[in-house]
């Protein structure tokens, strides 16, 4: 695969990144979209520990409707990229690598699902929930991170 100066795959590390001088100010609208993205959630009982275990136990449609738009979408988002070439804000082409299923998926999908069940939270929210006060949630965060840097550390004994 050859690569184009300026484009990035998921599977590499950037090394243009740092070419780009910005201020500190300029990271602000990240702030902000997370900030909107937490009282999203918030309001829409996404970080509720009750809504999910509804949804585990198969008592209410709400998340499955939530789940379900965000991957419907997702696929609108991924083929309007395709159809019309849509570049990044930087100007650089998005390149959509062909996914290839393995067993990985599976076992790495219950892992997720079980930790989700337990805990109540999936990466997305862990910030919304601390910040409306459920502290304990700090656990889950720091095992997240620990679960994230052992997957790295071991990720290319691991089959892909």
């Amino acid at each position: 695969m050859t690569k184009e100066k300026n484009t990035h795959h998921q599977d590499i590390i950037a090394t243009n990144e740092n070419d780009v001088q910005t201020k500190w100010y300029h990271n602000l609208k990240y702030l902000l979209i997370g900030i909107l993205f937490g009282i999203v959630f918030v309001k829409a009982e996404i970080i509720s520990w009750f809504r999910i275990q509804e949804m585990f136990r198969l008592q209410s449609f709400h998340m499955y409707g939530v789940i379900g738009s965000a991957i419907f979408t997702g696929m609108i988002s991924i083929w309007l990229i395709k159809k019309f070439n849509i570049k990044t804000i930087n100007g650089e082409p998005i390149i959509i690598a062909p996914k290839k299923f393995n067993k990985g998926q599976i076992y790495g999908g219950l892992i997720f699902g079980f930790g989700w069940a337990i805990t109540g939270a999936c990466p997305g929210p862990l910030f919304a929930q601390i910040g409306t006060g459920a502290f304990v949630v700090t656990i889950t965060l720091l095992s997240a991170i620990f679960g994230t840097w052992v997957y790295g550390y071991f990720r290319e004994k691991l089959p892909h």
